[in-house]
């Protein structure tokens, strides 16, 4: 959930002229940030990622009655007219964007290198365990021909993947209450044993110095409206042209967005295959079960609110490795054996009737943007 005085968020902050988020949180284990998005204060253990990579291997809620289901898909992403502060009680272990630096304003003749970085998710914790899963971030690297600096831009978690994922059920509180907030984070530096070892660090364009101040000034408009971290991707089904519920809004989609704007702009990118990483979800059509106030407010649905409640206990921070298997068995029971999950997208709650095959982790190729079937479809 994703309210005016909540903040969610997850692995990176910044944005043309700064790192917007940076300044609200501790600057303390700044070198670790860039390698990954760990825990916090409150946080979803990451036993749950291990958790739902088992899901993803294996071979509900009736929909409150009166509410319509929408039928335009998939649910565009909502943009906000300004980013909120954190909340205090959102508090990251691994401090998000600790050497954010404001975008630099190139020379209109300088040629900008841009690289393309993708380095396996916690790696500075895991090593390349989650590589061979390809479980993998994504960056962008950009190197000035004219000062020589070198800088990477990325956009993740403010307070790591857990929060932005699953809810803290805080007693004091009726309803779920989600620390989950991302944005993009800019410095200057390519750490290319971190990219290089266990990932990638390839060129993939040359754009001139006009091409980098318009991608700068469009990168502030999208960090300052595009708040908030989606981790899944909905489907119909894993065939192809199946009916998308829902798009994630993570770290390789800014990449795929900034891609795309740069060849609005006129880049020309090079031929070669680029994969990312995408968690799809499987369901029958969600259905819109309302908003925080709708159903955890004076006259809400309280039957509907405890149910949602519920089904997020499981996903609770700090277990012992006991409690983690027994709530790991309630989840398979949710979520395999009576098929339902409840995902909160745009600040509302919306049940999905799951489908075999419930949950999947994919590698998939999506082709750099082509100059001229970019300008054909403006």
């Amino acid at each position: 959930m994703l309210l005016p005085q909540a903040s969610q968020a997850s692995r990176g902050s910044g944005s043309t002229g700064c790192n917007l988020m940076a300044p609200e949180l501790d600057t303390a284990q700044g070198a670790e940030m860039r390698r990954g998005a760990g825990a916090a204060r409150g946080r979803a253990s990451w036993c749950w990622a291990m958790a739902l990579l088992w899901l993803a291997a294996v071979p509900g809620w009736p929909a409150a009655s009166g509410v319509l289901s929408r039928r335009h898909w998939p649910v565009p992403y909502k943009r906000f007219d300004s980013r909120p502060k954190p909340d205090p009680y959102c508090q990251a272990k691994y401090t998000f964007c600790p050497t954010g630096s404001p975008i630099p304003v190139m020379e209109g003749d300088d040629d900008i290198e841009v690289f393309r970085l993708q380095a396996p998710v916690w790696e500075f914790k895991y090593g390349d365990l989650l590589g061979h899963l390809k479980i993998m971030h994504d960056a962008i690297g950009f190197r000035s021909t004219l000062t020589g600096k070198n800088y990477t831009m990325e956009w993740y978690e403010l307070f790591q993947l857990g929060n932005c994922t699953f809810p803290h059920l805080r007693p004091e509180m009726d309803a779920p209450f989600w620390c989950n907030q991302g944005a993009a984070c800019f410095f200057e530096g390519i750490d290319d044993v971190h990219w290089k070892e266990n990932g990638t660090l390839v060129k993939v364009a040359t754009i001139s110095g006009n091409m980098f101040n318009q991608m700068a000034k469009w990168v502030k408009q999208d960090n300052e409206t595009g708040i908030y971290y989606e981790t899944w991707n909905v489907k119909a089904s894993p065939e192809k042209g199946a009916e998308t519920w829902f798009d994630s809004y993570d770290c390789s989609q800014f990449v795929l967005r900034t891609f795309s704007k740069l060849a609005e702009f006129g880049a020309e990118f090079k031929n070669i295959e680029t994969n990312y990483t995408r968690i799809f979800l499987y369901s029958g059509e969600p259905t819109s079960l309302g908003n925080e106030t709708s159903i955890f407010g004076p006259t809400g649905n309280k039957t509907l609110g405890l149910a949602i409640k519920r089904f997020y206990y499981p996903f609770k921070p700090h277990l012992s490795t006991k409690e983690f298997l027994l709530n790991l068995l309630q989840i398979f029971d949710a979520v395999i054996v009576h098929r339902q999950f409840y995902l909160f997208y745009n600040f509302e709650y919306w049940f999905l009737p799951m489908k075999f095959p419930f949950i999947k982790i994919t590698y998939e190729e999506i082709p750099l943007p082509n100059k001229n079937k970019t300008l054909s479809g403006l």
